[in-house]
């Protein structure tokens, strides 16, 4: 790959892949019981959907996410299942099975992973107006230069999602510190699940 063009994936996924969002308040969450590995476990629920998004957009067929209705829908379902994970974490925070191993309770992070990005219609947007320009340059490499583009971008979340899980985990040396932080992301999710919806709703009603 181009070094210049691998600098700029790099780069322009990081702006995404580091925002603050429900991908990174979820795998907070998850890391405080899971460590790392629920990171990397997020991170593989999250490719196995941006992955097929990104060759669904080489190829021409991305465009049917980008109409209002595909967007409210996304985005209805998005929100109610932030709101959902919101709900089980602050159970948690009161002390609903704080044992270790005892991440079962959020179900599982891969799971949550490919949930909060296919319901997201924020992630579905980026990719559609902030990653198409850079598709569109991967392919005009062939098929390799796809591939090439999306292993320079796809590892920063691994890396990132990783980072984010073990520092989760960290709070677990203190029974009070780590039900502030659930208290805290539960918080977070719940008002990315709010506004998810009622984005929704806005989209819909347009």
């Amino acid at each position: 790959m181009d070094p210049a063009f691998a600098a700029k994936v790099v780069v322009v996924s990081a702006s995404g892949a580091l925002a603050p969002g429900p991908l990174t308040a979820s795998t907070a969450a998850l890391g405080a019981r899971g460590g790392w590995r629920a990171g990397f476990s997020v991170a593989v629920g999250h490719t196995l959907v941006e992955l097929p998004l990104v060759v669904a957009i080489a190829y021409g067929v991305g465009s049917a996410l980008s109409s209002p209705l595909a967007r409210a829908l996304l985005g209805a379902v998005g929100g109610a299942f932030m709101v959902l994970f919101a709900a089980l974490t602050l159970k948690a925070a009161a002390g609903g099975g704080l044992e270790a191993g005892g991440s079962g309770r959020f179900g599982s992070a891969l799971a949550t992973g490919a949930a909060l990005s296919l319901f997201n219609p924020f992630f579905i947007m980026w990719w559609l107006g902030v990653g198409s320009p850079l598709i569109a340059e991967a392919v005009g490499r062939g098929a390799r230069g796809l591939l090439e583009f999306y292993a320079a971008h796809v590892w920063i979340d691994y890396a990132w999602l990783s980072l984010v899980a073990e520092l989760g985990s960290v709070a677990r040396l203190n029974g009070r510190a780590y039900r502030a932080l659930l208290a805290a992301l539960a918080l977070l999710m719940l008002y990315f699940g709010a506004s998810t919806a009622l984005t929704a709703a806005s989209w819909l009603a347009g």
